[in-house]
């Protein structure tokens, strides 16, 4: 008796715990959210060497595959660093999703009186990560697979491939969207995620917005340079 006693007394671990919790979730939004953030800008800075010509920018994309060699095999890094986002992300989007579901729940009918209205970053954080989700998916078909490439996927062949993306009207239209809504979530997310990591106060508050709004013009501005100087000749 005494041991069945013990057995269904026994409490949650603290990682369930901290799973089961808002905060919990919200911490994991918030690290996950850094961790894709910092390849982001790493991210943005590699594809400015477009703008230094095809051997510069199909350099680079060798080195990344000959990353740690010759403690790693060909490609180990890439494929660590795709592990890593692929759970930071399925964690954010998990833990979004989850969260939402809960604020939901909290609030059946809608409120007598009108709450302020939120900035436009907040009302859409939502909606901006489906297009980003999808761009995800969009971008690995055609960039790193392949599949939906248009003018035929050359491997090993980078900047072409780039150029081929960028040259249609539609691989242009599907890019900028997404940045533009990748800015949004940035500089929402970036504040956000301060906040719940206890980095942000009331004094710091003006530093932490300005902070992620410059991030976030930066990192959008970045990314949709390449495709706007392909379509205006500067990068071919």
């Amino acid at each position: 008796m005494a041991l069945a006693t013990r057995g269904t007394d026994q409490r949650p671990s603290m990682t369930r715990t901290l799973w089961g919790s808002t905060i919990g979730k919200k911490t994991v939004m918030a690290v996950s959210g850094l961790i894709m953030l910092g390849y982001l800008v790493a991210h943005m800075l590699g594809n400015l060497k477009i703008f230094f010509g095809p051997p510069e920018f199909n350099g680079y994309a060798h080195w990344l595959r000959t990353l740690g060699e010759p403690v790693l095999h060909y490609e180990w890094a890439l494929w660590i660093v795709r592990t890593v986002l692929v759970v930071a992300v399925v964690l954010h989007a998990v833990c979004a999703y989850q969260l939402s579901r809960r604020d939901i729940a909290a609030r059946p009918s809608k409120y007598v009186h009108k709450r302020p209205r939120a900035g436009y970053a907040t009302r859409t954080m939502r909606w901006g990560g489906i297009i980003l989700g999808l761009f995800i998916v969009w971008h690995i078909l055609d960039l790193t697979t392949g599949t939906v490439h248009p003018g035929g996927f050359q491997p090993g062949h980078p900047y072409q491939n780039v150029v081929d993306t960028f040259s249609t009207w539609y691989g242009n239209a599907i890019y900028i969207i997404a940045m533009l809504a990748l800015g949004l979530h940035i500089q929402h997310g970036f504040w956000s995620a301060a906040q719940t990591l206890g980095a942000g106060s009331a004094t710091r508050e003006r530093a932490l917005k300005t902070t992620a709004t410059a991030l976030a013009v930066a990192l959008t501005a970045g990314f949709i340079a390449v495709p706007v100087t392909v379509m205006t000749g500067v990068v071919s």
